[in-house]
């Protein structure tokens, strides 16, 4: 066999599977990647759904084609690690890994009246516990509504017949499944999932690191057996080898599934941010913003979010402080799929970049509500400021600028609830390609904006806490020395410009917030 120099990571996102495979040097290996997207399902306003049986057959394929195309000898392969979209829940039979109803997705709404709810009645304890605040975004509520909503779920679940997991869960249980090897050889695979993920649920306490009974409680009744066990994101027990299911994959080797952390965690990490104070924002089908903040949990004042980031070993966390945004880059796929302005997302760079500015135009990306720092489920997308001078190009440009803005938002709550304002910001993600919105969210933030030579910074993060279970890196510092910068964006617009767009924003957003409160028919409420 040859030596082990490679790290597999499985990088399952919003709108499709991404595999990738990494040498020692953190870089990635020529031809070593492959991407399959999934179906995007909606059967009412406001609700996303996946299909979890389809995720994992692309997960398969794009393992298969990654180790084919970088010629890779599966032998080589020392670990793997997972990143995922966050929140996102499956629910499924672990006698025959037959989902029971499709994963309901972190973008979707359908829960907003249970959150309501549980806004007016248990907010602080919610938020204190979990530093989250009640929101459809996080896992609980749709567990809850899966409970209440699917005939004979609960007592599938009191029998031991469905247990319930995050994308990252399905994923490790998948690959695991029908190894003796994991750490809950009972439940058929790994039913483990990490504390960052575990963070996202609003069901786990994250100063015990351990999911709550009052929380269970609260919301529904879900049973903790029907959850998965919470373990550290980077795992020297190893939660599981890879089963005979995956073994023609592999060659019939059995490796190792050893890191584990969600997709926004996954990408600072990947930015080597380490230390206290470090910010990063991922530009994916939306964005997100996290600052490291050490040991401590911040409460925050200004509607941000406490979260874990990683964890190295059992019973410890390094926190951060999080700001969601739920649609970014989706406005782009917009542009493409629904409008059809552009035939693909690369074009909508030069045909921002041929307009000066936006004429005025300003675009808030609600689809789905506001997250951070608005927390606003019935907040809907807004396009104002159209004059009959008003093209495409002016749209485009819009759409980008919305991605800053909203960045922007999120950022300042950060400066107010740390008392310090950010050095830099780490980009990262499909969008930061885009140097037209990376120079724009320099402008507007008055701040340099950092692109680092490795782009795909979540699957590099998954990749890092997967080798340092098995030494694969030494330590945190041996990793810190392996991140490059690409490209560095400076400020280059005045402060009084800067400030005057950004008023303009703030005033297009008031006018989006409860939209969908107002005409609640429309959107199947």
């Amino acid at each position: 066999m040859r030596e082990k120099g490679i790290v597999l990571v499985v990088d399952q996102g919003t709108t499709g599977t991404r595999v990738a495979l990494y040498d020692k040097n953190g870089s990635p290996i020529p031809g070593g990647w492959a991407y399959r997207e999934h179906s995007q399902i909606y059967p009412k306003p406001g609700w996303v759904e996946h299909n979890p049986l389809e995720i994992w057959e692309k997960t398969l394929l794009c393992i298969k084609e990654a180790l084919e195309r970088s010629r890779v000898d599966p032998g080589a392969v020392a670990a793997i690690g997972v990143t995922n979209q966050r929140e996102t829940v499956v629910v499924w039979d672990p006698r025959t890994g037959q989902s029971l109803y499709n994963a309901i997705v972190w973008q979707d709404r359908r829960t907003a009246p249970v959150t309501d709810a549980l806004r007016e009645n248990y907010f602080e304890t919610i938020y204190e516990k979990t530093g989250l605040v009640p929101d459809p975004y996080f896992s609980g509520s749709k567990i809850q509504w899966l409970l209440e909503n699917v005939s004979g779920l609960r007592e599938k679940v009191s029998r031991g017949e469905a247990i319930f997991g995050t994308i990252d869960t399905w994923i490790i249980w998948n690959l695991t499944k029908g190894s003796p090897n994991t750490l809950t050889p009972e439940k058929g695979g790994a039913h483990v999932t990490d504390y960052s993920n575990a963070s996202r649920t609003m069901l786990f306490n994250i100063r015990r690191l351990e999911w709550d009974e009052e929380l269970l409680s609260i919301l529904g009744g879900i049973p903790a057996e029907s959850l998965p066990l919470p373990r550290p994101s980077s795992d020297k027990e190893v939660y599981g080898y890879t089963g005979p299911e995956v073994g023609g994959v592999f060659n019939g080797y059995s490796i190792p599934v050893t890191g584990d952390a969600g997709d926004q965690q996954a990408a600072l990490f990947g930015q080597a941010g380490f230390d206290a104070g470090e910010v990063k924002c991922t530009y994916g089908t939306g964005n997100f913003i996290l600052v490291n903040t050490g040991s401590q949990i911040v409460k925050s004042k200004n509607n941000l979010l406490s979260t874990v980031f990683y964890s190295l070993e059992p019973g410890k966390a390094t926190y951060a402080l999080e700001g969601s945004i739920f649609v970014t880059g989706a406005a782009i796929q917009w542009l493409r799929d629904g409008l059809k302005i552009i035939e693909v997302s690369p074009e909508v760079d030069p045909l921002a970049e041929s307009a000066d500015d936006t004429g005025g135009l300003y675009f808030v990306p609600a689809f789905t509500g506001l997250g951070a720092p608005y927390w606003d489920p019935y907040a809907r997308g807004l396009i104002i400021g159209i004059t009959r001078g008003t093209t495409r190009r002016h749209l485009a440009r819009a759409v980008l600028e919305s991605i800053a803005y909203l960045t922007r938002d999120v950022i300042e709550a950060m400066e107010r609830d740390t008392g310090s304002r950010i050095k830099w910001l780490k980009a990262d993600g499909g969008a930061s390609r885009s140097d037209v919105l990376l120079q724009f969210q320099a402008d507007i933030l008055g701040v340099e904006v950092i692109r680092p030579l490795v782009r795909e910074t979540t699957s590099l993060g998954a990749a890092f806490l997967a080798g340092l279970a098995i030494g694969f890196w030494e330590n945190l510092d041996a990793i810190k020395k392996l991140w490059r910068a690409e490209k560095v964006f400076k400020p280059q617009m005045d402060a009084e410009k800067r400030e005057r767009l950004y008023s303009g924003w703030r005033a297009a957003v008031r006018r989006a917030l409860g939209w969908a409160r107002e005409v609640p028919w429309a959107y199947g409420y």
